[in-house]
């Protein structure tokens, strides 16, 4: 079937935690950890985080905050009072303003291609109220037909319930749509309970035995999507 729609998981493929804040603010509460090591360590906690006994037992706001403590700890930070303290300081501004607001240079450009490639573009996240004002400040909403936040629909991946709401919104058809997301338990489980093909990110290459496809980067989904598309009329075969 060829692709019409993609939905986009947010966080861990279009926005990243802005590594550089977190560690300013460590460095204020006497914990010191370059932003680098940060963004190295991240992948490694992400992929122990996603685990199905993790994900049935938590939702995305309890995880986020364990997912930082397991970066800390990866990045040799022993998580403490000291550490919660930071972490309490950068929640005030997550709630906000959305902690996840770096965007890698590599996001609009690829964004563009799939637009440019006939693509309906809708973004499908688990995130706190924030999302559409965050997609709004980075250039996001200027490629994406709508923004959906689990918070604002009382529903989270990987529940089926929020991919339904997706395709109604969006009035895109399951069978002509793909779900990309960096989360196996969260984005790969809920799209195909919902009946919808996924795709997961693993920039890290740390799935290799993960049974759906998989891309390292936004530049390797554009050209996957390239073999997908239903072909335009001029590039078909004359008749003789």
């Amino acid at each position: 079937m060829f692709i019409k729609t993609v939905f986009l998981d947010a966080g861990g493929v279009l926005v990243f935690p802005n590594w550089t804040r977190i560690s300013d603010t460590l460095a204020r509460h006497g914990v010191h950890v370059t932003a680098a090591a940060l963004a190295a360590a991240e992948p490694y906690a992400k992929k122990h985080l996603d685990q199905s006994r993790t994900i049935k037992v938590t939702n995305d706001e309890g995880r986020g905050w364990l997912y930082f403590n397991l970066i800390f700890e990866r990045a040799g930070v022993t998580t403490n009072d000291v550490t919660a303290a930071a972490l309490t300081e950068l929640y005030g501004y997550h709630q906000q303003s959305n902690l996840w607001e770096h965007m890698p240079d590599d996001v609009l450009p690829a964004l563009r291609a799939m637009r440019a490639l006939g693509l309906q573009l809708v973004v499908v996240s688990n995130a706190n109220g924030t999302i559409e004002a965050l997609a709004g400040r980075l250039g996001i909403t200027d490629c994406v037909g709508c923004v959906l936040d689990s918070f604002v629909e009382k529903v989270e991946k990987p529940d089926p319930r929020f991919f339904e709401i997706a395709l109604d919104r969006s009035g895109a058809a399951r069978e002509s749509t793909i779900h990309v997301g960096d989360l196996y338990e969260v984005d790969v489980v809920g799209a195909r309970a919902a009946g919808i093909e996924a795709v997961l990110l693993d920039a890290a290459d740390l799935y290799p035995d993960a049974d759906c496809v998989r891309v390292r980067s936004l530049a390797a989904l554009v050209d996957l999507l390239k073999n997908r598309i239903n072909p335009s009329p001029r590039s078909s075969p004359t008749n003789p």
